[in-house]
């Protein structure tokens, strides 16, 4: 971060540009409140800018050969590992988080890039026989066009990652508009990316606030496939957009995801995972860990060891800490004030529900017992360290109230029966089921999503990922036997 510049700039067709409009905002660290710099507020002009010239770049690079575009993303796979600890500098400040953290975060970023860039080889389709003689068929993929994408603020390198790097290796061009809260580590990212080789206007980024800079971008009829993470609230209207227009979309969305522990489950390592499901990184996770429903006979046990185990947990951004601030003010709130409506129907908190120190966005580690099934703590996704407890009697209810819920993420079990955890890992309803661990921990060659209002049935990454930015063709090709 040595050269950060005091107005953080767009990168437009490989040039650096303030907005059109001259406005900035304020990109503050949520450790302690200081500013950062000042970044490009952006709105639709700047948007256009961007995709006008993803679309010049674009045709180039899908005449790229495959294997020569995944040729230069391992090429900018080996800078952005050079400067890794530059990158996880900004990350850490921006995102409040532990160095350690953001370097893990960064590492798991560039090993989804070489993942793509392998993909440069492959890239399949398909041959098949036909039913006519004389005539042989296959498919091919071909790009897209421009892809939009819209990342999240929780874990800045790989949400840049996920997206950008599958998009590039299909031939598309890219306009990111980056997370308003962490502005600084996707712009770092994509000029370390140009400087390594790739094309300029290749990869396209613009700032802003969600309401000026992001909706026209969904909303350009120059983008040809849309990418979103973020809220179901926001996921909503953006397809409604993209439904008029019949753009691609792919919404990877919220989750409130189960934890079960039964009763014949390793409460101490249970607890382990709990607190690091519900607790790192802030409870900053669409995987996180917040709904954990407990056998009856192992009730009090499990609460009573993780209710010490979350008086433990540390705050701050220092290497022994535990967790660090929730992104900004105005989630914290969000926080704050579900948790006040909660223990005003009844639910109890055992222990945190306060906002911590005197600086900063940290909310103390919470857990809360007694609320409703159907209660708004329940439903809603919080995005912070919050886990909410409820008794079930066997694994019947548990594996039920798992299901009966709006989201449909990841979930996991804690149990040393084969046959409940193969039963439970089928029959829950989540893109994701982990097995004694935590409800997170998704790797950059397997595909993330899941059913309900948690995405719109597409994944990302994984090679699934290669069907959200490239088209299907049919070839077919006819010979004339009369002319061998």
């Amino acid at each position: 971060m040595t050269d950060l510049p005091s107005i953080l700039p767009n990168l437009i067709g490989g040039e650096e540009r303030p907005a059109e409009s001259g406005r900035s905002f304020a990109n503050v660290n949520p450790h302690d409140g200081s500013e950062i710099c000042q970044v490009a507020r952006s709105e639709a002009a700047d948007v256009s800018a961007a995709v006008a010239a993803a679309r010049a770049a674009q045709p180039g690079w899908a005449a790229t050969p495959a294997v020569q575009r995944g040729h230069i993303l391992h090429q900018v796979m080996n800078a952005l590992e050079a400067r890794a600890d530059e990158i996880a500098a900004a990350v850490a400040a921006e995102a409040g988080k532990r160095l350690k953290d953001s370097k893990g975060e960064v590492g798991g970023a560039i090993l989804c890039g070489r993942f793509f860039a392998g993909e440069g080889q492959r890239l399949f389709g398909r041959t098949m026989p036909s039913g006519t003689p004389n005539k042989y068929n296959m498919t091919v993929r071909t790009p897209c066009g421009v892809a939009g994408l819209i990342i999240a603020a929780n874990t800045p390198a790989p949400n840049f990652a996920w997206k950008v790097f599958p998009a590039l290796i299909c031939g598309n061009a890219v306009v990111l508009k980056s997370a308003e809260d962490t502005p600084v580590s996707a712009w770092l990212m994509a000029r370390i990316c140009e400087e390594a080789g790739l094309p300029k206007g290749v990869l396209n980024v613009v700032h802003g606030l969600g309401a000026e800079a992001g909706q026209p971008l969904v909303d350009h009829p120059g983008v040809d496939v849309l990418s979103f993470t973020g809220s179901t609230a926001v996921g909503r209207r953006i397809a409604e957009s993209c439904g008029r227009q019949l753009k691609k979309l792919s919404l990877e969305l919220g989750g409130k995801n189960p934890f079960v522990v039964c009763d014949d489950a390793d409460l101490d390592n249970a607890v382990k995972w709990a607190c690091l499901s519900a607790y790192s990184n802030a409870g900053q996770r669409c995987a996180a860990g917040s709904r954990f429903l407990v056998f009856e006979s192992v009730y009090e046990a499990f609460r009573d060891k993780l209710v010490e185990a979350t008086r433990a947990q540390k705050l701050g951004v220092e290497e022994d800490c535990d967790l660090g601030p929730v992104i900004n003010e105005r989630q914290l709130n969000n926080m704050l004030g579900a948790i006040e409506r909660a223990t005003g129907k009844g639910a109890k908190v055992l222990i945190g529900g306060r906002r911590a120190g005197d600086k900063g966005c940290y909310l103390e580690p919470t857990v809360v017992e007694g609320a409703a099934p159907d209660d708004e703590i329940s439903q809603t996704e919080l995005f912070g360290p919050v886990a909410s407890l409820y008794r079930v009697r066997d694994f019947a209810q548990a594996l039920a109230m798992a299901n009966d819920h709006p989201y449909g993420l990841t979930a996991c079990i804690h149990t040393r029966s084969l046959d409940r955890a193969l039963a439970f890992s089928h029959g829950v309803q989540a893109g994701a089921t982990v097995v004694n661990a935590g409800t997170y921990g998704s790797e950059p060659h397997m595909p993330f999503g899941g059913p309900k209002q948690s995405g719109n049935g597409t994944r990302e990454p994984g090679t699934e990922a290669l069907d959200v930015y490239s088209e299907l063709k049919d070839i077919y090709l006819n010979v004339d036997p009369a002319k061998l």
